[in-house]
């Protein structure tokens, strides 16, 4: 009986595979700078894009298929080959994916406060963002707001076991047996007395 062969599957983005390292042409650069973040240049395009703060794996993969089809980029693209012009285009991208297709639910802020509209943030202007946000529900005094002043987890999830801090983290099995003890000898003295 022949032996079947199963495909193996791969990452879900192609481009994640890396090719070999193929020689590095004069215009190659070591490191450059993705919307205020520098990166590796021989990283390829979807793991460069997950180095910035705010591009999580769904939207890198949006975004890396966006920019090989408008700016016609090879398939296994390092960051080093990109040039000035493709690296300015790549930061427009990010800072507007709607406008380039990428849905709103994909966005990291749907529903603005200020502007009520959806917008993705980056870097420190997301740092920032949550910043505030939480600040926000504090100043409301909302049930995250307490929570979050008070230090303990903010979306409902058991606090008995995890999540301990301070001096009296875990339980010592000593002292509950001298305890289990001490209860024990004080019940028969009960007994004995009557």
């Amino acid at each position: 009986m022949a032996k079947k062969e199963f495909k193996k599957k791969g990452p879900r983005a192609p481009s994640v595979q890396a090719k070999p390292e193929k020689a590095e042409d004069e215009n190659f650069r070591g490191v450059i700078r993705i919307a205020g973040k520098d990166v590796d240049g021989h990283m390829l395009l979807y793991r460069g894009l997950l180095r910035v703060r705010g591009v999580g794996s769904n939207l890198a993969y949006a975004m890396e298929r966006v920019i090989r089809n408008e700016l016609k980029l090879p398939l296994q693209m390092r960051c080093g080959d990109l040039t000035d012009e493709q690296i300015d285009k790549i930061d427009e991208m990010l800072r507007m994916p709607s406008q380039h297709g990428i849905p709103e639910f994909s966005l990291n802020r749907s529903k603005s406060a200020e502007t009520g509209r959806a917008q993705h943030v980056l870097m420190n202007d997301l740092v920032f963002a949550v910043r505030t946000d939480v600040q926000k529900e504090k100043d409301m005094r909302s049930w995250r707001g307490w929570r979050h002043s008070l230090g303990q987890k903010v979306r409902g999830q058991h606090t008995r076991t995890t999540g301990r801090s301070g001096m009296t983290v875990g339980v010592l099995r000593k002292s509950i047996k001298e305890q289990k003890a001490a209860a024990a000898a004080g019940g028969e003295e009960k007994k004995e007395k009557k």
